[in-house]
């Protein structure tokens, strides 16, 4: 009863807004060739999301989903995941070794701070140049996007484990590998969760970008496409989506870290 008050209390405010929005529409302090209504935009979001293809098999005839939006979502979902795991798989060693080693962080810091303030829509000509269109050069730019975040609050959380556990781990006699593997590593799961959660959001946000550039497919493509036959509906459809899209993951990221950290929230309580 409690989580529905609140998931109520939660749409109060967007329903709110979609509801002068609707009113503006209707009253006509719009234009709707700018900002199209919310009903418009339904509209346009089903007939992106729904289309019905018939698929006859034998005897018998079968209706399968053929809407650009699964195409392009799947296009979506896969640069991100590919691109994430590329930058997270090449951050987290690095991170650990810098946090860990004194002499490591002072030999990669600087390089560090010089690209980490670059964006990574700064590197699409490079991309481009370098890997050509599609998917390469796309993935490329979510890896950047995805690598610093991920680098930045691991080598943050190992830094800041506390120096009590270190020393009492010293104390119980504890060697280098299991005082890392034991007590540094676990302290650090907190910051490096964090830093996984923030360099996901950060790759939907770079794969949309990528997408209006690099590649002819997926819910950025489709959104420039929209623009250039000036279809706003189409476009806060696929906004919408990738609001959709990014809410979802967010929230299976803040699942699996509650799930993972219960032991870090008995310690808080």
């Amino acid at each position: 009863m409690r989580k529905l008050r609140e998931f109520g209390i939660g749409l109060a405010v967007p329903a709110a807004l979609v509801g002068f929005w609707q009113a503006a529409s209707m009253l006509g302090w719009v234009n709707p060739q700018v900002l199209p209504s919310p009903l418009a935009v339904v509209e346009r979001w089903f007939a992106y999301l729904l289309p019905l293809e018939p698929h006859t098999e034998g005897s018998w005839v079968r209706w399968a989903f053929s809407g650009e939006l699964f195409v392009d979502a799947a296009a979506s979902m896969y640069r991100v995941v590919v691109g994430f795991a590329i930058g997270a798989a090449l951050a987290l060693p690095l991170a650990l070794l810098m946090g860990a080693s004194a002499r490591v962080y002072a030999w990669c810091n600087p390089l560090v701070q010089v690209l980490r303030p670059i964006p990574p829509i700064a590197y699409i000509p490079l991309a481009i140049l370098w890997f050509g269109l599609g998917n390469p050069p796309a993935i490329f730019l979510i890896s950047l996007g995805a690598f610093f975040p991920v680098l930045m609050n691991t080598i943050a959380g190992v830094r800041q484990v506390d120096g009590i556990y270190l020393r009492a781990a010293r104390n119980l006699g504890a060697g280098r590998l299991t005082l890392f593997v034991r007590v540094i590593l676990p302290a650090a799961v907190p910051y490096i969760l964090s830093g996984v959660r923030i360099g996901i959001g950060t790759a939907f946000i770079v794969v949309i970008v990528a997408e209006m550039i690099a590649v002819n497919s997926g819910l950025g493509f489709r959104m420039l496409e929209a623009r250039e036959y000036f279809w706003p509906d189409k476009i806060v459809a696929g906004m919408i989506t990738i609001g959709m899209l990014g809410l979802a993951i967010d929230v299976g990221m803040n699942r699996l870290n509650n799930h993972l950290l219960r032991w870090h929230r008995g310690l808080e309580h």
